[in-house]
């Protein structure tokens, strides 16, 4: 009868403690799942304050080369930029923190060999400090957005085979690596050419 007894006080015990741990391991993931909740809310509510505009005018030219200079391994002139923006400012877009630019992406529209009509990325950056937000994919899509208006056959880019976060950005977007270009940058570094079909 005694070892009955002892048994049966033990067992609530044991029962106690291991809902107690239960509960515990139940906080802790109601804590985790509020943290990531809270996380997601956080960033949507940052990239919600960011508002993409269209290129309007040679006051925005500074911000755009202070972006894309960061960024980039080959130094462009303010004639490189001019001729892109100049000719094709419907293809540049800003992407604006209230009054700050924080992305910017370049790019042009012309006919190869007379016969495709093909959009080409020339420049695209994000400020350090707004990366991881979707803004780089953001500015992509509207300026794919306007090739397409404008019946653009594909979209082609060059990116340095390094850049990882590049080469994921786009390949999310449906690009695919079309050729690898030896030494193509003046640093020395290889590029990838990557290619979206639209049609």
């Amino acid at each position: 009868m005694n070892n009955d007894d002892d048994n049966d006080d033990e067992q609530p015990s044991t029962t106690i403690t291991s809902l107690t741990n239960d509960f515990g391991q139940i906080n802790l993931l109601n804590d985790s799942l509020s943290n990531n909740v809270d996380d997601q809310q956080k960033q949507q509510q940052q990239s919600s304050s960011i508002e993409y505009i269209s290129y309007k005018d040679e006051t925005q030219m500074p911000d755009i080369m202070r972006l894309i200079q960061k960024d980039l391994s080959e130094p462009y002139s303010i004639y490189t930029y001019r001729y892109f923006i100049h000719n094709w400012p419907q293809l540049c877009f800003l992407a604006m923190d209230q009054n700050v630019c924080v992305g910017a992406i370049v790019c042009k529209l012309d006919y190869k060999k007379r016969k495709l009509l093909r959009g080409y990325i020339a420049m695209l950056a994000v400020d350090e400090h707004y990366r991881k937000r979707k803004i780089g994919s953001n500015l992509v899509m509207k300026a794919i957005q306007v090739m397409i208006e404008l019946n653009a056959d594909e979209v082609v880019l060059e990116t340095e085979v390094t850049n990882r976060s590049a080469l994921i950005l786009y390949e999310n977007l449906g690009f695919i690596r079309d050729k690898r270009l030896f030494r193509y940058y003046l640093n020395g570094v290889d590029a990838l050419r990557l290619k979206l079909w639209l049609k």
